[in-house]
């Protein structure tokens, strides 16, 4: 299996599986120098580590990385940082028997078809557990960027939506959902006790928001900065779809109201009036906050019986059990925040060395 690795210059390559014994990553092309230390890392990973809430997967992780090279005297040393991560509260057994069954909605089936061979066990490499490598990555990423602050919020679930008037970003790190709309909030709550209860599950939206990026990363035709974005919010598991600025919704729109006049401000630098285009025009950062959100489709491990085959190709019906996220949105956020962060500073760094 190719295909483990992203980034140019700043490069992570991720490795393990959900039931396996440990997960990491190595992150290849951080510059030397920068003060970091697992506490730095920690802070992300805690944010999305499983079982902080009734609301996730109870299983049970401390996600404590080590940082196993590219770190000496507490400041990198532009070497490769290998991090790892112990897998400590597996249940292989809850898999036992669907071991032969391929889960609807799951890549059981495509994982099978391209290479024989899957490992079963809470679906092996293709699980959401992998992403808390990337949140690993994300951490030294934003030690890459300095200035640069990349934040994400839930901003729906299901077909419920915050109230924008509402955003308090201080609120996204004070209830259980990333929110950023403390009375929606609550109401998310009785939403997900009745998912969770029927054994069911919902899909969520998220929207990361970067700030004080500088008009000029990114590059034209093939290095876009919006396209980069979304191909790495796109890897993210069960990620369906992904927009940039008003996305979908600027089809909608005349020429005149979807364009972002320019004008000087007091200082003498360019004043937006609007942010239609999320901060990113031809491909290049304008200077504005740059803006992205990305659909997560309900998880696919549920309790109720769902028609599919097995390895023989008999049908059959199927019921996941164990623990499972019944809105493995809620947990994307950080994870979104990540791969914003991982593309912003191989950007920064390929426009660093382009343009000096």
């Amino acid at each position: 299996m190719s295909h483990n690795t992203f980034g140019h210059l700043f490069r992570v390559t991720t490795f393990g599986e959900s039931h396996g014994p440990a997960i990491g990553c190595v992150v290849d092309g951080c510059p030397p120098g920068i003060a970091l230390t697992e506490a730095d890392i920690q802070t992300y990973l805690d944010e999305r580590r499983p079982g902080t809430s009734r609301f996730t997967t109870q299983r049970q992780e401390a996600d404590r990385v080590k940082i196993l090279s590219g770190v000496f005297e507490g400041r990198t040393t532009g070497t490769p940082i290998a991090l790892l991560i112990e897998n400590e509260d597996q249940r292989s057994k809850d898999y036992d028997a669907i071991k032969d069954k391929f889960r609807p909605g799951h890549a059981d089936f495509t994982y099978e078809a391209k290479y024989g061979i899957r490992d079963y066990r809470g679906g092996g490499r293709s699980s959401a557990r992998e992403t808390a490598t990337r949140v690993a990555a994300g951490a030294i990423a934003r030690k890459v960027i300095g200035n640069v602050r990349v934040r994400g919020a839930l901003v729906a679930i299901g077909d419920d939506w915050i109230d924008r008037t509402k955003w308090d970003w201080a609120e996204t790190r004070r209830n259980a959902f990333f929110s950023p709309d403390a009375d929606k909030a609550r109401e998310f709550e009785a939403k997900l006790d009745a998912v969770r209860k029927s054994g069911s599950s919902i899909g969520a939206v998220i929207e990361i928001v970067a700030e004080n990026v500088p008009a000029g990363w990114g590059a034209p035709i093939y290095g876009k900065l919006d396209a980069e974005l979304a191909a790495a919010l796109m890897s993210i598991n069960a990620v369906k779809g992904v927009e940039i600025g008003d996305g979908f919704a600027a089809a909608a729109l005349s020429g005149e109201e979807n364009a972002d006049e320019i004008r000087i401000g007091n200082d003498g630098q360019p004043v937006f009036s609007s942010n239609h285009a999320g901060g990113i025009l031809g491909g290049i950062s304008t200077g504005q906050a740059i803006i992205a959100r990305f659909a997560v489709k309900p998880t696919s491990s549920i309790l109720s019986p769902r028609k599919t085959i097995d390895r023989l190709g008999a049908e059959t019906e199927i019921v996941t059990k164990g623990r499972h996220d019944p809105c493995v949105g809620i947990r994307a956020v950080p994870v979104g925040e990540a791969m914003v962060a991982c593309v912003l500073a191989d950007q920064f760094l390929r426009h660093r060395g382009q343009i000096g």
